[in-house]
């Protein structure tokens, strides 16, 4: 009785050429239904088996809102302009908590499918990729309570919020980048992981999130600025609750470092992907 010999998959690390990248994105075109089986397994595990669903979407944005509006602007008294600040902060919370949400769980996405990544070949960015996506969902549900404060509040809503589009793609291609790294990363270095809660913190208070960028002084402006999630919550907030345009000098700085760093970093994912299966 003769055995079917089991097929193996042999990973080589790409040359890092622009043909190698290409092929890699083929090949992930290719994967594309697992990519999206994936985030859509995601989003259900998340929501189906939970008493409020899709509540959990919206409640930590919420809920961070109540805590900063009590601190920064009824304690600390934190101006927030011409809109209240329940609204200004909120709108900040929106892209922020995208954001750490999606950086914080795809950079344990290779750690935590190692069961899949040490038998099954694909290729492994759909692990980091479909957390995105699936925090994408999350963001979509809790711009819903946006609308509703923005209505109580009496914000009015103006044209300029169809520029919340093109702010949100480089968002998307900002933490993608910054996930494929940190998931590579700490395939071998555990530390990352670990270090995320504080890390994310620091980020926070290092972007407009509970104060209004006039507030950053001066002589730190050029530094600050080169933050890029600073041009894309700024850009957030003016479009989506100010009614005005966004400084296109701070989302051109968030664009060119985003869509510069995003071919960089999956060229080091994967170079560091070849090795993965071993080292995990």
């Amino acid at each position: 009785m003769h055995r079917t010999a089991r097929q193996v998959k042999v990973i080589q690390p790409p040359s890092l050429s622009l043909r190698d990248l290409q092929q890699g994105m083929v090949r992930l075109r290719e994967y594309g239904d697992l990519l999206w089986t994936l985030s859509a397994h995601r989003i259900n595990v998340r929501y189906k088996q939970s008493l409020l669903g899709l509540a959990w979407a919206v409640l930590q944005p919420l809920s961070l809102m109540l805590i900063y509006t009590l601190v920064f602007s009824v304690i600390a008294r934190v101006p927030s302009g011409a809109i209240p600040y329940p609204v200004f902060a909120y709108a900040a919370l929106l892209p922020w908590t995208f954001f750490s949400t999606a950086l914080t769980n795809a950079t344990n996405g290779l750690v935590s499918h190692a069961h899949l990544v040490t038998k099954v070949y694909f290729p492994r960015e759909i692990l980091p990729l479909s957390y995105v996506i699936a925090a994408l969902f999350d963001l979509l549900v809790a711009s819903t309570v946006m609308a509703g404060l923005m209505v109580y509040y009496h914000v009015a809503i103006t044209t300029q919020v169809f520029w919340l589009v093109p702010i949100v793609v480089v968002l998307a291609a900002f933490v993608t980048a910054i996930s494929l790294v940190f998931s590579a990363t700490q395939v071998r270095f555990r530390d990352i992981g670990m270090a995320m809660p504080l890390l994310m913190q620091l980020w926070m208070y290092a972007s407009p999130v509970v104060y209004p960028l006039d507030k950053v002084p001066a002589r730190f402006r050029t530094l600050y600025e080169l933050n890029p999630m600073v041009g894309i919550i700024e850009s957030f907030r003016r479009v989506s609750v100010l009614g005005t345009a966004p400084d296109m000098r701070l989302l051109g700085v968030a664009a060119v470092v985003s869509i510069g760093l995003l071919p960089l970093a999956y060229a080091y994912f994967k170079r560091v992907e070849a090795t993965v299966a071993d080292v995990i």
